[in-house]
C-alpha cells in the first residue's frame, strides 16, 4: 500500500530525548544539535526544551533562537509551554521563540484528578492562553496529553476539546500516546476518527515505545490520516523513549512512498553526534545506524552479492552515508575475505587466500569480529610466516600470575625435531617466558640467544577495544639486525609468535651454514 504524501517531521530530541535516564545536554551541545537537525537533516520543525526549566535550558534555548532568527528559521524551533496566564509565553519570548506547544490535557481523567479542574474549566483555561500567544505574536500547537488513554475512555472529552478550541487560531494538534498503551490496530482506528470528524485539521502523532510499538504505531497513524509525525534521533526519551528518526523516514518513503524533507544522506551523521552528546550508545543492530546492520557475516551473503547482489534490498547504505561490509571472523568464507581484498587493494593467491581465510577464523574463535583494519596485519603476518620453515615449533607454553609473586612460564619446545623444556620466573609474563626459552638455548642447546634490542606494540586503526594487537621485535644476533612481528588478540601470544619467527630464523641461518651444533 502506497501513500504519496506529505508528512511533516517534528523532531524532539532536545525536549522529549533530553528526559531519557541520565540525559542532559549543555547549551552549546544543544546548538549543535539544532543545527546538525535543521540545517543537515533538514527537519521540518524542532522541540528544543520545556519553559522555565532552568537558567541553563533558558541560555540554551535562547543560543538556538538566536542563530535560528538569523539563519531563517526560527518558526521552526518550537518549545514546551504550560497553561500558565503568560508565564510560559513570557519565558519563551525572553529567549526569541515564536512557537509554543502548549500542553493541554487529552484525557478526562487527567483533568479531573490532576488539575481539578472540570472539562470547561479547562478549555476555557487553554483558550485564554492562546489569546495571550496570539498578543505576543508567537504560534501555537497544543499537545493534548494523555490523548491515548482520552480517546480510549473518554472519547466524548477528547472530541469536546477539538470543538471548544478549533476555532482558535491553533495550527497543530498533537496527540500523543503519553504512555505508550496503543497497539496499531486501535491507533488507526482513533486516527482515522479524528480525521474524519475533522479533515479541516493538522494533527500529528507522537509515540512511545513502552511495548516496543513506537513505529508500528508511527505507521498506524500515517495510514489513518495524520500529517506530521514525531520523531527522536536514536530513539531517545521519557522511559523506553520515542519512535526513532532514522527508521520513521526509512519506512515512509520505503513502505509508504510517502514524501518528507528529511537528507537521508546525514542520518547516520547527526546519530553519532547525538550518541556522542548523549553518551547513550548506538546499538548495534539499531536499523539505519547501528554498527552492524549493513555487515553481512555469512560467506554465503558475500557470495551471492559478488554474483547477483542476492542479499541486497532498498535499505542501501551509501542512502544512509555508509557502506556495506563483509565481516570477518570464525564465519566467513572466501567470498568475504575477497570482498575485503578487494576493497583495500590486495591481491592474493588462491593458495595465499587460502592461508588468509584460515587465520580469520583461527582468530575469530579468539575475538568477536576481525575488522578490515586488520586484514593487512594478517596478510603480512601469514605470507611472512610461510617464508620461514618451521625448524623451531612451540608445542605448549603456560604462565601463570599471582598477587605478591613474579610470573611463573613454562615452555615446551621442539627444535630440528627434538622436545626441550624449561621453566623460568620474570618480571612479566613475556619476560618470564624469555627466561625460559634462553635457559632451553644456553644451558641444553649451548647457543647464543639473540638479543632482543627494541619492542614495540601497535593496534590496527579502528578504535576496536577487541582489536589485533602487532607486536614487533628488534633482535641484534651476529652482529645483524633483525624485525619480527608477531599478530594475535593477545598481546603476550603476539610477542610469543614474534619470538618463536627469530628462532625459525635463527636456526634457518645456522642450518645453511652448517652450524646447527655450533656451541657459544
Amino acid at each position: 500500500m502506497s501513500y504519496s504524501r506529505e508528512i511533516e517531521i517534528m523532531d524532539t530530541t532536545l525536549r522529549d530525548g533530553e528526559q531519557t535516564s541520565g540525559v542532559s545536554f549543555v547549551p552549546q551541545e544543544k546548538l549543535m544539535i539544532a543545527r546538525a537537525l535543521l540545517e543537515d537533516l533538514n527537519v521540518d520543525r524542532i522541540e528544543v526544551a520545556s519553559a522555565r526549566v532552568s537558567d541553563g535550558e533558558k541560555e540554551a534555548v535562547s543560543r538556538i533562537c538566536r542563530w535560528a532568527e538569523g539563519a531563517g528559521f526560527i518558526d521552526r524551533v518550537e518549545v514546551l509551554g504550560f497553561v500558565d496566564d503568560g508565564t510560559s509565553l513570557d519565558w519563551i519570548q525572553e529567549c526569541g521563540g515564536k512557537v509554543i506547544n502548549l500542553l493541554c490535557k487529552g484525557s478526562e481523567n487527567h483533568c479531573r484528578n490532576q488539575l481539578k479542574r472540570t472539562p470547561e474549566q479547562h478549555f476555557e483555561d487553554v483558550k485564554r492562553n492562546i489569546a495571550l500567544a496570539a498578543e505576543r505574536g508567537i504560534a501555537v500547537n497544543v499537545y493534548l496529553e494523555d490523548w491515548s488513554n482520552g480517546i480510549k475512555n473518554s472519547p466524548y472529552y477528547v472530541y469536546a476539546m477539538i470543538e471548544a478550541l478549533k476555532d482558535s487560531g491553533i495550527k497543530r494538534f498533537m496527540l500523543p500516546d503519553t504512555l505508550g498503551i496503543l497497539n496499531p490496530l486501535e491507533l488507526l482506528l482513533f486516527m482515522r476518527k479524528m480525521v474524519k470528524k475533522y479533515p479541516g485539521l493538522h494533527f500529528d502523532f507522537h509515540a512511545h515505545n513502552d511495548y516496543d510499538l513506537a513505529i508500528s504505531n508511527v505507521l498506524a497513524a500515517v495510514l489513518g490520516g495524520c500529517r506530521g509525525i514525531h520523531t527522536a534521533v536514536n530513539g531517545l526519551g521519557e522511559r523506553a523513549g520515542n519512535a526513532p528518526l532514522a527508521s520513521v523516514q526509512a519506512i515512509l518513503k520505503d513502505q509508504f512512498n510517502a514524501h518528507t524533507n528529511i537528507d537521508e544522506s546525514k542520518l547516520n551523521d547527526v546519530s553519532r553526534l547525538v550518541e556522542n552528546y548523549s553518551g547513550i550508545p548506538i546499538p548495534p543492530n539499531r536499523p539505519i545506524t547501528g554498527e552492524s546492520v549493513f555487515t553481512q557475516v555469512a560467506g554465503v551473503h558475500a557470495d551471492g552479492d559478488n554474483k547477483a547482489k542476492l542479499y541486497y534490498n532498498d535499505l542501501l547504505p551509501e542512502r544512509f552515508g555508509r557502506k556495506r561490509e563483509y565481516a570477518l571472523g570464525k564465519n566467513s568464507g572466501k567470498a568475504n575475505i575477497l570482498r575485503n581484498l578487494e576493497e583495500l587493494g590486495l591481491r592474493l593467491s588462491a593458495e595465499q587466500t587460502k592461508m588468509v581465510t584460515q587465520r580469520i577464523i583461527e582468530l575469530g574463535d579468539k575475538k568477536e569480529v576481525v575488522t578490515q583494519e586488520d586484514l593487512p596485519y594478517i596478510v603480512a603476518d601469514v605470507l611472512n610466516s610461510a617464508v620461514e620453515e618451521e625448524l623451531v615449533v612451540l608445542e605448549s607454553y603456560m604462565v601463570s600470575t599471582a598477587y605478591g609473586l613474579q610470573p611463573h612460564a613454562s615452555v615446551k619446545l621442539r627444535i630440528n625435531g627434538e622436545m626441550y623444556e624449561d621453566s623460568a620466573s620474570g618480571s612479566g609474563q613475556f619476560d618470564a617466558l624469555m627466561r625460559a626459552v634462553k635457559r632451553i638455548y644456553r644451558e641444553k642447546l649451548g647457543r647464543r640467544f639473540p638479543h632482543l634490542s627494541n619492542y614495540t606494540v601497535s593496534i590496527p586503526p579502528g578504535g576496536r577495544t577487541d582489536a589485533l594487537v602487532q607486536t614487533c621485535i628488534t633482535w641484534l644476533w651476529e652482529e645483524k639486525i633483525y624485525r619480527t612481528r608477531g599478530l594475535d588478540a593477545d598481546q603476550t601470544e603476539a610477542a610469543i609468535k614474534a619470538t618463536i619467527k627469530m628462532l625459525n630464523i635463527m636456526e634457518s641461518k645456522l642450518t645453511q651454514s652448517g652450524k646447527g651444533e655450533a656451541r657459544s
